[in-house]
């Protein structure tokens, strides 16, 4: 190892660290020189929404220590922004291996700096955190999870006082914050007693109760949710604690939980990775639904911000919805049934990312209501819920990677009101005679056939870098005149935050903050996607193309047809 790791490591075996912690790094440097060097040589990020990393002992490692400096950094920074005001943080956890730890070693840390917490008894979603944060009416909030990432994994989602995760200028001035935190002795780890409360089902009962006001329930979709078969799974994950008793409150009396993945568990047994947006993670819960001919599988990633669904197509197979069409489901069933009830204004208005499908701006344009877009990353639509909060009514907002949120009383995913309104959709479905494989075609003969797909290419190391930064320079210098023979119409260059039309020259400014991402749209309604990866050598491309489909019996040849197209224009980006 070099001087520098050398130093690193003797600063953790020297310093005011626990004897345990001493134990596992002279540990580590006995048995893996490897694994040492990748744990001590730089420090875990404390990024734009927090933490995330690998646990285990090292600087570059989530443990007891880099999460110490995160909440002291995070304290001090609060203190900063609301001198002389008493503080109020809310504070849960997910299934993860040492989640409930990282949440006591939080609350010790706040309530050292003289915070009050509301820490949740026991696991809890991510939505339910940022519920908390607006209910307690907490200065900040924080969620111990890593998301839908590998068993090893953990992580320290930071929130603001809208419920929200963390948008400029808080998120840069929390890392800096955060960064000026240079030592163990820094950190004030003993917990005042008198500053944590432990909270629970009395958080419990009001979001649930706020989640069932979203229903649009009638006699008819009340009979049929009484009927229809729905499987559902957490994948060992918080979901368990309040989607089966969101289903009871909404009427739904035939669901079937996958026994082998409802417990909590960090290890994550019968998946190789808890993501629902993977097929093979579903693998139990379609074992299931075939036995009992379910009309509808949900699934929830292990903090149940995420959802993934699966509806029976025409062969009677479970197709896998992607996060496109969740997106366009939800959202057609907001404002179908808004209309519907009398109850859809001029002032009413969803949102969507930029690299999502452009089909939502044709469904909002036909319901009169407004459709913003903004970057990816769902704090981007939190933060437009908070810019028109009391002037414009938000509807509902998603994203492509299986986020969706209705209702503004969360400001971050909500996977469960999102499984509460996707079951509601079937039964509604079905009490008109019909499924939501053959509603979602609907839409599709009605907006257009859009299909989409993702391609991420990851380069090695330092070149790496280099190479996908000249790739967007390229793309920016000499943009494609035409992608697989068709002409580029219009040009999107979110960082120089110009739109311009390649038929007349005219160019308009974007009103979004700067982003690395490049979109180009074609003249048969295509659009790609360009955006690299700000921490590492990688780039991802969106391909969007979309059809007219005359008739849902001709699905199977357009969904060829555009499969070709997606293949055609991946071929142009690889050449």
């Amino acid at each position: 190892m070099d001087n520098i790791i050398n130093e690193r490591v003797n600063v953790w075996l020297n310093g005011n660290y626990d004897q345990n912690t001493i134990e596992e790094v002279l540990k580590l440097m006995k048995t893996n020189e490897r694994e040492t060097i990748d744990a001590f040589y730089k420090d875990l990020e404390f990024g734009t929404g927090g933490l995330r990393g690998i646990m285990g002992v090292g600087t570059n490692r989530m443990n007891k220590y880099t999460v110490g400096f995160a909440t002291q950094g995070f304290a001090n920074y609060l203190k900063q922004q609301f001198p002389g005001k008493p503080l109020k943080v809310a504070i849960a956890f997910d299934s993860r291996n040492n989640s409930k730890f990282f949440a006591e070693i939080t609350a010790d840390v706040f309530s050292a700096n003289n915070i009050y917490c509301y820490l949740f008894e026991e696991l809890r979603p991510t939505p339910e955190l940022s519920f908390a944060v607006r209910e307690l009416q907490c200065d900040a909030g924080v969620m111990i999870t890593a998301s839908h990432n590998p068993k090893e994994y953990n992580g320290y989602k930071a929130y603001w006082n809208d419920g929200a995760q963390l948008v400029p200028p808080h998120d840069i001035n929390v890392i800096d914050a955060v960064t000026q935190i240079s030592s163990v002795d820094e950190v004030k780890w003993d917990r005042n007693l008198n500053l944590v409360q432990i909270i629970g089902e009395e958080i419990d009962i009001l979001y649930l109760k706020r989640v069932h006001s979203l229903s649009f329930a009638n006699k008819n979709i009340e009979n049929a949710a009484k009927k229809i078969k729905i499987v559902y799974t957490p994948l060992h994950g918080t979901g368990i604690t309040m989607v089966p008793k969101a289903f009871k409150m909404w009427g739904f009396e035939n669901f079937h939980l996958v026994e082998e993945q409802s417990m909590p568990n960090g290890d994550f047994p019968t998946v190789a990775s808890p993501n629902p947006e993977e097929k093979t993670a579903l693998e139990f819960a379609i074992r299931k639904a075939k036995e009992i001919d379910a009309d509808l599988i949900l699934a929830t990633d292990p903090d149940a911000d995420r959802i993934a669904a699966a509806v029976k197509n025409f062969e009677g197979d479970y197709l896998l919805l992607n996060g496109n069409q969740t997106l366009i489901l939800l959202t057609y069933y907001l404002l179908y049934q808004r209309k519907a009830n009398k109850k859809i204004t001029n002032t009413d208005f969803v949102i969507k990312t930029i690299v999502s499908t452009e089909l939502i701006h044709k469904m909002a344009k036909e319901y009169g209501v407004q459709c913003f877009d903004v970057l990816t990353g769902f704090k981007y639509i939190a933060e437009v819920i908070r810019e028109y909060e009391g002037k414009l009514n938000y509807i509902g907002g998603g994203e492509e990677s299986f986020g969706y949120l209705a209702g503004d009383f969360v400001r971050d995913k909500d996977a469960i009101s999102a499984c509460c309104l996707f079951a509601e959709m079937a039964a509604d479905a079905v009490a008109n005679g019909s499924n939501l494989f053959i509603e979602l075609l609907k839409i599709y003969q009605q907006y257009g056939y859009y299909k989409e797909d993702l391609l991420s290419i990851t380069k090695k190391g330092k070149e790496g870098l280099e190479e996908i930064k000249q790739m967007m320079v390229n793309y920016r210098n000499n943009p494609p005149k035409e992608i697989n023979e068709k002409k580029v119409v219009c040009i999107k260059d979110y960082l120089l935050k110009v739109t311009k039309d390649c038929v007349t020259g005219k160019t308009d400014s974007i009103d979004l903050p700067n982003s690395d991402v490049l979109q180009f749209f074609t003249e048969d309604g295509s659009k790609i996607s360009v955006r690299p990866s700000g921490t590492e050598p990688k780039i991802k491309y969106y391909f969007a193309v979309c059809s007219e489909l005359k008739n849902i019996q001709e699905v199977k040849n357009i969904e060829l047809e555009l499969t070709e197209r997606i293949e055609k224009i991946k071929r142009y980006f690889l050449k």
